[in-house]
């Protein structure tokens, strides 16, 4: 069947060898396409392509059981953080069996979960921050974790202590963790405590140095320029390097009674940015180079108002991709006027 590109499917099959009008062969016949192989055609100026649709097997899993299956996971960390929180702030110190039964069935499970942008959006909520945020930075530093290469065992400690670097701030007033302005220096002070607090709470309650170390170290700087003890590269822990990238994500994309959250991709724009003296390269590229085909496919709100549709990232920059739009395509590298200002799951 002979069909415009424009109304290509992912999942369609080329019937045969593809060319541009200038003779250069493109695809291979029997090529499945996805959106990114569409997006292909489009650029080498191909207009119709022969296609015959296969019928493929249901999947025993369909993505939507997963992303539900993961959101009542989540629901259960969440809560059981929560009485951590309380726990840590009435008796200084938590039951690290608890921690475990909360965390090892749904960490276990992570590596199924490919699309970790979707289960960002689904952690996109706006009430109990510091809980949400815990979640956040425990999923995010087990995938930096896996993708830098440490053992499933490694990745489980990494999470586990990014779940828990906050744990210290149970013993920050929340007059100030939820103070909708400025800061005031002594107040601001009083919040950096929280690694202080944190690294004392878990020493009380593990038998797990690393663990109490990175509540102490995620906020310092390869610079010198973090805190508590301004501590520089060679001085900060591997695992705080990687929960201070999962941290800072987290903490630009959610929604705070002081501040609004950002889009998605142009936080990973400004932490590559932070790459460049305040935080580790390693764990920074692994997670921009294993998030950003995440994008592709998702749908987004364009700063013209106009919905769309990322097709595939621009290897010339990355972090403003190709964007079907209106039946048009937009590469936003040249298109620099628009921008992408929301990210939907589907």
């Amino acid at each position: 069947m002979r069909v415009h590109v424009m109304d290509l499917k992912p999942g369609d099959h080329l019937r045969m060898d593809t060319f541009s009008s200038r003779g250069l062969h493109v695809l291979p016949k029997g090529s499945r396409l996805q959106l990114e192989e569409i997006a292909k055609l489009i650029q080498h100026g191909v207009d119709y392509v022969d296609i015959e649709t296969v019928q493929e097997e249901p999947a025993p899993s369909s993505r939507s059981s997963i992303i539900q299956a993961a959101s009542g996971s989540f629901d259960i960390m969440i809560d059981g953080f929560e009485s951590l929180y309380m726990e840590a702030l009435t008796k200084g110190s938590f039951n690290q069996s608890v921690v475990d039964d909360i965390l090892q069935p749904t960490l276990s499970t992570l590596d199924k979960h490919k699309d970790v942008v979707s289960l960002l959006l689904l952690l996109d909520r706006e009430d109990n921050y510091t809980y949400n945020h815990s979640l956040q930075v425990g999923m995010l530093s087990y995938y930096i974790a896996s993708w830098l290469g440490y053992s499933k065992a490694e990745c489980y400690e990494i999470g586990r202590a990014g779940y828990l670097i906050d744990i210290g701030k149970c013993r920050i007033s929340p007059d100030i963790l939820n103070k909708p302005g400025k800061l005031t220096a002594a107040e601001f002070d009083e919040i950096k405590l929280h690694t202080v607090y944190g690294h004392e709470i878990i020493q009380n309650s593990m038998n797990d140095p690393f663990t109490a170390l990175v509540a102490l170290q995620h906020h310092e700087r390869e610079d010198g320029s973090g805190y508590p003890h301004q501590l520089t590269k060679n001085d900060i822990h591997p695992y705080a390097q990687i929960a201070a990238v999962a941290d800072i994500y987290s903490a630009m994309t959610s929604h705070r009674v002081y501040q609004s959250k950002q889009e998605l991709i142009s936080v990973l724009r400004e932490i590559n940015s932070l790459s460049f003296g305040k935080l580790n390269g390693k764990p920074v590229q692994a997670f921009i180079q294993h998030l950003m085909p995440n994008f592709i496919g998702k749908r987004v709100l364009l700063s013209t108002g106009d919905m769309g549709v990322i097709i595939m990232n621009n290897p010339l920059d990355v972090f403003r991709p190709l964007v079907q739009s209106e039946g048009k395509f937009l590469d936003l590298s040249r298109e620099r006027k628009i921008a992408v200002v929301e990210i939907y799951m589907e």
